[in-house]
């Protein structure tokens, strides 16, 4: 058993909740689906629930979206002597390599069709069979399975098996953005930091209030893995040195977040709210109004709370999706044209109550 918070560092909400999750199903021999945007960490919570298993094997991790698809198949399941050219000797493949242990599936979605019936066989009989082989050997492993796409979507597209998706759908973990973990960012900055290899203490760059503060107001599209490609510049460029909010801004981020571009597209193409709320009861509506409502705002007032506002139409907009999907929140999250983790983030930061279905 290892210390959670090694892995999973911070005490936000969202913190607290993915922990708990974590050490909730780690016990059991339940899949686990690990779902998230790029960034997140979700191999590191499939590593967290893998340490706080009984399992005594190791933690085997393969990436689908990073091997072709023509070397998957032996990657996984492994070949014999001849199997094709170039298996010069018999391999074992990853499945077996996890047995008494835990097989990390990341980017599922990426999988061939053909393959997930494969590994859906293997995961309904616990039986392996190598490419070119005869015999099946008998695995016991306990799989997670990582994805950052909407496996429904793929579903209904016809490049994913529902089956495979419901035995791998038993427990499902949603693994929060980083913009929704503001809180946690200081704590972040000072243990990635210390986690990069400096030849003197002193040669670490430190991180004053004010650029502490700015970080923290960044949306982080790339979440944790650019929270660290930051520190990681900011090793180089401000060796043994204070990094100031101004340094931030002209060296390491771009402090105008992507949210708030997103906000300002929205805000351009929105109207005025009562019109927004009218969206989905009129039936002749097919877009959002133009920006040209508010060309003349300012001749008429004296000044507009816009992050509000945005907000107000936000949460409008959701609970329209909702109530026009009899609150299936994948359903939903297709007609905003926004990731479901996302929506659930919103869902929550909003306190959005779904309609009952």
């Amino acid at each position: 058993m290892s210390d959670i918070n090694k892995l999973i560092v911070g005490q936000s909400a969202a913190a607290k909740e993915l922990k708990r999750l974590i050490q909730l199903v780690a016990p059991s021999s339940a899949t686990v689906l690990v779902q998230g945007e790029t960034g997140t960490g979700k191999e590191l919570v499939a590593r967290a629930i893998h340490d706080e298993s009984n399992r005594r094997g190791k933690l085997i991790a393969v990436n689908c979206a990073a091997i072709p698809s023509d070397l998957l198949e032996s990657e996984l399941f492994g070949h014999e002597k001849g199997a094709f050219t170039g298996a010069v000797n018999s391999r074992p493949g990853r499945i077996e390599q996890a047995s008494d242990g835990t097989l990390f599936l990341d980017e599922i979605g990426d999988m061939p069709i053909a393959l997930q019936s494969k590994l859906l066989r293997v995961l309904e009989s616990k039986n392996v069979q190598r490419v070119g082989g005869s015999g099946e050997k008998n695995v016991d492993f306990r799989l997670v399975c990582a994805t950052h796409q909407n496996l429904q979507a793929k579903i209904d597209s016809g490049e994913f098996r529902s089956d495979l998706f419901f035995r791998i759908n038993v427990f499902p973990i949603d693994v929060p953005n980083l913009s929704v973990r503001a809180v946690d960012i200081p704590l972040l900055v000072e243990v990635l930091t210390n986690q990069m290899n400096f030849s003197e203490l002193k040669s670490r760059p430190t991180f004053d209030k004010t650029a502490i503060d700015a970080l923290c107001k960044y949306d982080w599209p790339g979440n944790i893995r650019e929270l660290k490609n930051v520190l990681e510049r900011a090793s180089v460029l401000f060796y043994g040195k204070n990094v100031s909010r101004e340094n931030v801004k002209q060296n390491l981020i771009k402090l105008k977040a992507p949210i708030e571009e997103e906000q300002d597209a929205l805000w351009e193409a929105s109207g005025a709210l009562s019109q927004t709320e009218d969206l989905f009861q009129d039936s002749d509506s097919h877009q959002l109004p133009t920006a040209e409502n508010f060309r003349s705002w300012f001749e008429f007032h004296d000044f507009i709370d816009m992050r509000r506002h945005l907000r107000d139409i936000e949460i409008v907009l959701i609970e329209a999706a909702l109530d026009k999907t009899n609150g299936m929140v994948g359903n939903a999250a297709d007609l905003l044209k926004i990731r479901r983790t996302t929506l659930i983030e919103k869902i929550k930061k909003f306190v959005i109550e779904k309609p009952l279905s």
